[in-house]
């Protein structure tokens, strides 16, 4: 097989990482190097920097996951509809260098005559599949847009998009509650964030009971450095709650990152949810076992 790379270019970050033949990452790099810090024509100089070093010889093959192919990326990779597998993708993959350097096209679905999208996530659930050993589940990616993806017979059917963070941080900086709200980053109260998770499970509306983060506060009834971990066990719980988890059997497959997984694992835990994770090796594996679909698609 080929030397293989790849990377994961995001909107504010760009990762590499080269596999030796067995898909173990032998070495890996980060860069601040972004889709949004690109000039128009720079991707090419951006990837050189990054990993250009592995590319000699003409032999690698680069395959590209993220925002690196959206309308503002390197190469616009339309989307893929769903329900899509690897052989799908593989198919749909946009050639930025021919032979060379292909971007993985995201996956696009629709629900109530509204569509939803995705860039890079498909990557991550694929690779959770292929550490975990699944074929079917549910599988939560938190993040500042968070999506929950339904998988079946290897196969995405779904997803769906919440702006959990987002909404955390306009109500954190915003909103009347950053009043009460102290500075700074702490650790996670954990008493407190279960707390806000059962309360918005309890009360079923984000709208009515983000406004106890201020009252809480009003009447002393929880400490000033408590109510961040308060307001984020709100929101996520809202974000659990219109999943319906109650009836679920099996796991659910969290992967994130080590600042926003943890959170997910305790509120899925807290209302008695069974929870596995993947590690941040998810978009690794995808890449590589996207590059042995491809190899076997030739």
């Amino acid at each position: 097989m080929r030397p293989i790379v790849g990377l994961d270019w995001g909107t504010s970050s760009l990762r590499a990482a080269l596999f030796d033949a067995q898909g173990r990452v032998t070495q890996e790099r980060s860069l601040p190097r972004g889709i949004l810090t690109v000039p128009p024509g720079g991707f090419p100089a951006v990837f050189n920097d990054a990993c250009g070093d592995w590319m000699r010889g003409g032999k690698a093959l680069a395959l590209v996951a993220g925002m690196a192919g959206s309308r503002q990326g390197w190469v616009e990779a339309p989307y893929c509809a769903c329900p899509a597998g690897f052989g799908d993708i593989a198919a749909r993959l946009a050639w930025a260098e021919p032979g060379r350097i292909a971007i993985v096209p995201g996956l696009s679905c629709e629900a109530e005559g509204v569509p939803d999208v995705m860039r890079g996530e498909e990557t991550q659930v694929f690779g959770a599949m292929q550490l975990l050993g699944l074929d079917s589940g549910l599988f939560v990616l938190p993040g500042t847009h968070s999506k929950w993806v339904r998988v079946a017979a290897g196969r995405i059917e779904g997803f769906e998009t919440f702006m959990t963070g987002e909404f955390y941080g306009l109500l954190r900086q915003h909103s009347i509650l950053a009043r009460s709200l102290p500075d700074g980053v702490g650790d996670t109260d954990a008493q407190a964030f279960e707390r806000g998770v059962q309360h918005a499970i309890q009360v079923g509306n984000l709208l009515h009971a983000a406004f106890s983060a201020r009252t809480l506060a009003l009447f002393d009834r929880m400490p000033a450095a408590a109510l961040p971990s308060y307001l984020s066990g709100l929101v996520i719980g809202e974000e659990l709650r219109s999943q319906h988890l109650g009836a679920l059997s099996e796991p659910v497959t969290v992967i994130g990152s080590p600042a926003l997984a943890p959170r997910y694992e305790l509120a899925l835990r807290a209302l008695g949810v069974p929870v596995q994770s993947a590690g941040s090796q998810a978009t690794w594996r995808g890449l590589w076992a996207m590059a042995r679909t491809l190899e076997h698609l030739a």
